[in-house]
């Protein structure tokens, strides 16, 4: 795909704020195009966040993704940075960064001001965040990627962005190795009741946080999404994911953004344990077959997968795969009745298109409903994410 880059510039109390923006392919200035947001996080710029915005560009939005004033670390290029000093820099600094930013893209006629996303990781995500909770209705949906919630309390526990010091005296500059800090930067995360600041946004949130982040633990991402109202947020917790993504783990996390932003629904988050594998030769096709079981606890169904469950995998002389996996649930529907679903998933143009049937009168939609799926790698076996739309 011709997928067009060019740089920005826009202004923020004197200070230039550097970035890039991406277009879809066949981009016509006359149209609108939904429009993403993209914030980096702590000792990060702007390239950090360019593989989302490509990605997005791929799908038919425009994304912009750019430095905050005064961030990244000293061992950067200094193109690469905007204007400001890292001792100035702090998370209500980033947030006011990312509000000019937001009034650039506006001002732009191909910019769909109806269907504006802010997305953020780690700290960048924090201040999405607190972004969205000041532009209210301006912005569509909110994505928070291990949001670092645990700013505030790092700051309280004298280790704020990777320093050391004493509460009862703080130093002038703090210390982080790649970069330092002004005092002011402490002085405001200790004030902050991140919950409350973040909770005026009434759009759609989703929080993508992996169980094993070593910096941002999961219980921020759980409070977070219990101080949101009833239904408001999905929070989307993965196994054997640190603060930071492999390859697999980002192309799982972007095709559930994808669902998010087009509204679909998880209806069915079904954990695999594979038990078993076999390979076969058919000619010059390799055929891996891989037998599991695993469980499914959602609101709509809970239960577990009979043994014969089986994912299999054909990898023809050419290069192609073709994949085909096939197992049936057992258990209990909403209504607490037994029932079982039968799942036939296999790979679509872009999404897994999983076909399901069951008995469950409560659930009969499912027979007839259009569904996707996404494939989350794991340990032992893949998180498979369903969603209705």
């Amino acid at each position: 795909m011709k997928i067009r880059k060019q740089q920005f510039t826009c202004d923020r109390g004197g200070l230039t704020i550097r970035g890039m923006q991406y277009f879809p392919e066949n981009f016509e200035q006359k149209r609108r195009y939904p429009t993403v947001i993209a914030s980096h996080g702590f000792l990060c710029n702007y390239t950090s966040m360019e593989k989302w915005c490509r990605d997005f560009a791929k799908i038919g939005y425009v994304a912009f993704c750019f430095s905050f004033c005064g961030g990244g670390n000293m061992f950067e290029e200094e193109a690469l940075k905007s204007d400001g000093e890292s001792t100035k820099m702090s998370v209500l600094t980033e947030v006011e960064d990312l509000i000019a930013v937001k009034k650039f893209a506006c001002q732009h006629t191909y910019v769909d001001l109806e269907n504006l996303i802010l997305l953020g990781e780690s700290q960048g995500g924090f201040v999405s965040g607190l972004a969205a909770a000041k532009c209210g209705a301006e912005i569509k949906k909110l994505v928070m990627i291990f949001p670092a919630l645990c700013i505030p309390d790092h700051a309280r526990r004298g280790c704020l962005g990777g320093s050391k010091y004493q509460t009862e005296k703080v130093p002038e500059i703090l210390d982080c190795g790649q970069t330092l800090l002004g005092r002011a930067f402490y002085e405001e995360a200790v004030q902050m009741e991140p919950y409350l600041q973040l909770s005026p946004y009434s759009g759609q949130v989703l929080i993508l946080q992996g169980l094993e982040d070593d910096i941002v633990n999961y219980s921020y991402a759980i409070r977070a999404k219990e101080n949101y109202k009833k239904g408001q947020c999905h929070l989307q917790l993965v196994r054997n994911m640190g603060h930071g993504f492999s390859e697999s783990q980002y192309q799982s996390a972007f095709a559930s953004v994808r669902q998010f932003l087009a509204g679909r629904e998880e209806i069915l988050t079904i954990r695999i344990v594979i038990t078993r594998c076999e390979s076969l030769m058919e000619g010059e096709t390799r055929v891996d077959k891989l037998f599991f079981t695993g469980w499914c606890e959602t609101k709509y169904f809970q239960g577990t997968i009979l043994p014969s469950g089986c994912d299999v995998q054909k990898h023809f002389a050419d290069g192609a795969v073709n994949i085909r996996a096939e197992y049936t649930l057992e258990g209990l529907d909403s209504c607490g009745e037994r029932c079982k679903i039968h799942i036939v998933n296999q790979r679509g143009e872009m999404d897994w298109k999983p076909i399901a049937t069951t008995d469950s009168a409560e659930l009969a939609w499912l027979n007839s409903t259009n569904l996707t799926a996404v494939v989350e790698e794991g340990q032992g076996g893949p998180t498979i994410r369903i969603y209705r739309g």
